[in-house]
């Protein structure tokens, strides 16, 4: 699994979409800097710069970027095929790429938001949004893990569940803010660092059981679709 994970990452670094991942997160601890820095009021900034640009943005599309391509860019250009010839059980390779791009994602989110999060509150906050979004990257992570193994425009479907279901529907039906991996981000966050700059109407339970039933089926369900692939990377 080892090997895995670092040809996995070797690959991950190596493709020019790892710089996809750097300026959303260098505009969130931007802007947080600069509101800090003229002194304009947390309550007024922070639901916007924590919520509505780290949360809603930066860590899903951050996922999508990561989750998409562990796995997906080597269907892509066919490399896939040197991984499934190896005597490897399938369970062994998705698990390792889940765990790279989960990690990517988490590291690459949490520092930003952690440093908006003490800006605009205290450290206790930084500390939640940091556990919090680490929990909602593997989440996303599997989803869009699945995704890449499912169809062939992961990154489109990806795009139609953040920017339609959880941003357009999400903030006019609040219906479907329970089946949001951003709302469930939000209230593990608020859980661990009550704070009036978070607010969503999902309870913490509920937070966590689907966190925890989306990471597991997602990968399960990428499991199950990585074992369908015949040697020339199509599925059977």
């Amino acid at each position: 699994m080892s090997t895995v994970s670092w040809i996995t990452a070797r690959g991950l670094f190596g493709r020019r979409r790892f710089l996809m991942l750097l300026p959303l997160p260098a505009v969130l601890v931007l802007l947080a800097v600069l509101c800090r820095s003229l002194g304009v009021d947390p309550g007024q900034w922070a639901p916007p710069v924590l919520v509505g640009l780290g949360l809603a943005v930066v860590l899903p599309v951050v996922a999508l970027i990561v989750g998409t391509g562990v796995l997906g860019a080597e269907i892509d250009d066919g490399t896939v095929v040197h991984i499934l010839t190896k005597p490897l059980p399938r369970w062994q390779i998705v698990l390792p790429k889940l765990a790279v791009a989960a990690g990517v994602s988490a590291v690459t989110v949490a520092v930003p938001l952690y440093v908006a999060g003490v800006l605009a509150d205290s450290v206790r906050l930084g500390l939640g949004l940091v556990v919090a979004s680490a929990l909602g990257a593997l989440a996303y992570s599997a989803l869009f893990l699945a995704l890449s193994l499912v169809t062939r425009r992961p990154v489109l479907l990806g795009l139609v569940y953040v920017l339609i279901w959880e941003g357009l529907l999400g903030n006019f039906v609040s219906g479907t803010r329970v089946l949001s991996i951003q709302q469930w981000v939000i209230a593990l966050a608020d859980r661990m660092a009550p704070t009036d700059l978070l607010s969503t109407t999902v309870s913490v339970p509920v937070a966590a059981v689907l966190t925890a039933l989306v990471s597991v089926g997602f990968t399960v369900l990428a499991i199950d679709r990585l074992r369908s692939f015949s040697i020339a990377g199509e599925t059977s």
